[in-house]
């Protein structure tokens, strides 16, 4: 059985390469008294949340500005301005108060202040100022943008502020852009006024961090402490743990099942790596590839439902949609990605020679059923509650209220009061960072909505892939598809580039709010349904977190297993490579997504077999074993088949089949002439 003991770790050790990897979790240290003050806050937003959701109403607004006074103010006392991991210890002066600058405390004030000035302003006046505002309007306003560009710069690092400041200075000095991105500019008063409101900081992104992801974290949190993720670690090891190269089947199960109600790339990479990847190590994998699948297994996390960290509320509001959809598409591509890291998990085992878990090294299916098998109540709620048609606050809500319940009624580990306040509190202070990063997407947003940058940009994109298929498409081996189909797959191409380089340095939502809002004109221009183009960027955006050169999920299990961090990003990327083709896989045949036009479910079984003999082949030719080893001709020969089967259609399937018969047969051949 995989047990805490076997994690080579310490718990301060995983915490500091959460830390060293994940800026959301870089917390300045302090002292007792003012971690408690801030612990007390920290547990009245997730009370203030919990009771807004559930028990009361609020003017939408004056909410936005409550949840985002929180988020300031507690950015600027749980961030210090220089992030050092290395420092343990608060630090002293006469200008700190218990471990914190008071110049931190001073501007924690002023972050809450101008947060609820504006939604504090009766509606009727602001209506009226509308497109007018006076002084102390635009300096409000000012301080705010200001603080939230300082905020996502504490909690999430430069790379989003920075690329907010080059919007803002487009949107001020467009008379000087080049080409189709200029426009005629806007003074500073006109953009605080376009930027301080509903259509930016206050917008969508924010809306949906109050309103839907708040909740679900507070959710997820309160679920782990009353034993579901270890539930989902027990089961895992019971279904997958006996069979050659266990462990690594556990670690793909267990974190897809903890990614469910997480969707924390690098949280949950450490939270279940800690213990699956010394298993992995102890039966004989190789220490990064241990690691890489545990990240990229962990990545799942971000695209399986219920959860998926906070894309599918964003959706919800977006498209204005039920969130049952968004996660009834989201499943069949999330069950591909872990298809995927499934195969090549087994070929490596198979090509390795490695055992699974012995018995003695299993749990017990009853005794775990027996232990935590109530934790499972709040997950059949919370998911009950959606199927029928309840909001998503109101189902969080109740899954909440469950938990409490379970955690006080469970006979074993028992929740008790102080608990219950640790838990609030750390269900708040995984948010702080997201919401920070909320606020600065509004910005540019904002400046998308002021500038009207998403159509030029989209002009853009369009003509730059019309240009590479009409060189393409005048080919005469590549004249098989016409222009409209090369300008449609260039098009994907350049927008999955894009996703993926921002994703570099940029949280996933934000990736996907930025670029779904860039590139929407495109994808309506080439005809994709709007559900589907907005899976293809959240997907894309994903998969950054582990894609080299800043694979920051890879590298915190490179810092659990011991491993190069770059060959352990490069081998995350190669088994995540699923993730990589199944959007292609929906935008040609959006069939796969269940709820997306034109559904049927002749079309759904094709393209769902077809992506999964597409996968199993890729997975075949990267690992280069089948049967037996593969040459070096084989591998490349499967990987370039492999695609056939992507492309939806019974007859490329069948063409597919008959080109992979004979590796198959020299496979036979081989294996028999071996034994």
């Amino acid at each position: 059985m995989v047990t805490n003991a076997q994690a080579e770790l310490s718990a301060e050790e995983l915490a500091q390469i959460e830390r060293k990897y994940d800026t959301e979790s870089a917390f300045r240290p302090m002292g007792s008294k003012m971690a408690f003050v801030i612990s007390i806050l920290l547990a009245a937003m997730s009370i203030y949340h919990f009771y807004v959701s559930g028990f009361a109403l609020i003017r939408e607004l004056l909410h936005y500005g409550i949840h985002l006074a929180f988020v300031l103010g507690l950015t600027f006392l749980l961030f210090s301005w220089r992030r050092d991991i290395t420092v343990t210890g608060p630090p002293k002066g006469w200008y700190y108060i218990d471990g914190v600058n008071v110049v931190d405390i001073a501007l924690a004030i002023l972050a809450v202040s101008a947060a609820l000035y504006l939604p504090l302003i009766p509606p009727a006046e602001a209506a009226a100022r509308a497109g007018n505002p006076n002084a102390m309007d635009t300096f409000m306003g000012s301080v705010v943008l200001l603080f939230t560009l300082e905020a996502a710069r504490r909690s999430i690092g430069y790379t989003l502020p920075l690329i907010a400041g080059f919007f803002i200075l487009y949107a001020i000095f467009g008379q000087s852009a080049p080409g189709i991105l200029k426009h005629g500019g806007v003074h500073w008063q006109g953009f605080v006024d376009g930027i301080y409101g509903t259509q930016g900081i206050y917008g969508i992104a924010i809306g949906a961090m109050a309103k839907y992801v708040f909740l679900f974290i507070l959710f997820g949190v309160l679920a782990a402490r009353i034993g579901l993720g270890q539930l989902f670690i027990d089961l895992a090891t019971v279904a997958a743990g006996r069979y050659s190269g266990g462990p690594a089947k556990v670690a793909i199960c267990s974190s897809a099942f903890m990614g469910s109600i997480s969707g924390s790339s690098i949280a949950n990479t450490v939270t279940t790596g800690a213990l699956t990847i010394p298993a992995m190590k102890k039966v004989g994998y190789p220490p990064h590839f241990a690691g890489a699948v545990e990240a990229t297994a962990s990545t799942g996390g971000q695209i399986t439902p219920p959860v998926m960290g906070a894309a599918a509320f964003i959706m919800v509001d977006f498209l204005n949609i039920p969130l049952r959809d968004v996660l009834a598409a989201a499943l069949f591509p999330a069950l591909l990605h872990y298809f995927g890291i499934f195969v090549m998990v087994h070929l490596e085992a198979k090509k390795l020679g490695l055992r699974g878990l012995s018995p003695e090294e299993m749990p017990v299916f009853l005794k775990v059923l027996k232990a935590n098998w109530l934790s499972a109540a709040p997950l059949i709620v919370l998911v009950y509650m959606i199927l029928t048609g309840w909001t998503p606050d109101y189902a969080a809500v109740y899954a909440i209220i469950s938990c409490v319940v379970v955690g006080f009624l469970k006979p074993n580990d028992r929740m008790t009061l102080p608990g219950l306040f640790d838990a609030l509190a750390s269900g708040a202070r995984g948010t702080i960072a997201i919401g920070a990063a909320a606020a600065c997407v509004g910005i540019i947003v904002g400046v998308i909505t002021l500038t009207g940058t998403g159509f030029r940009v989209g002009h853009i994109v369009i003509t730059t892939a019309n240009d590479m298929a009409g060189f393409f498409a005048a080919l005469p081996l590549f004249n098989y598809f016409d222009l409209s189909q090369w300008a449609l797959f260039f098009s994907l191409l350049l927008v999955a580039v894009a996703c993926i380089v921002m994703g570099a340095g940029v949280p996933t939502t934000a990736t996907y709010i930025i670029l779904v809002s860039v590139t929407g004109g495109a994808f309506a221009a080439l005809g994709v349904e709007p559900l589907v183009a907005h899976f293809f960027v959240f997907y894309y955006g994903v998969l950054a977190d582990i894609t080299p050169p800043v694979a920051l999920a890879a590298y915190a299990a490179a810092g659990i297993s011991g491993s190069n961090p770059f060959k352990t990003g490069n081998t995350a990327f190669r088994l995540g490579i699923a993730k990589a083709l199944v959007p292609f896989v929906f935008v040609y045949s959006p069939a796969l997504l269940l709820v997306a036009e034109g559904f049927t479910w002749g079309a759904f079984t094709v393209t769902l077999a077809g992506a999964m003999m597409g996968i199993g082949g890729l997975g075949i030719a990267f690992s280069g074993y089948m049967l037996t080893h593969l040459k070096t001709w084989e591998r490349w020969y499967v990987a370039i088949v492999s695609f056939l089967f992507i492309a939806p259609g019974l007859l490329s399937m069948a063409i597919g089949l008959g080109l992979l018969a004979p590796i198959l047969l020299m496979q036979l051949a081989r294996r028999k002439t071996a034994a």
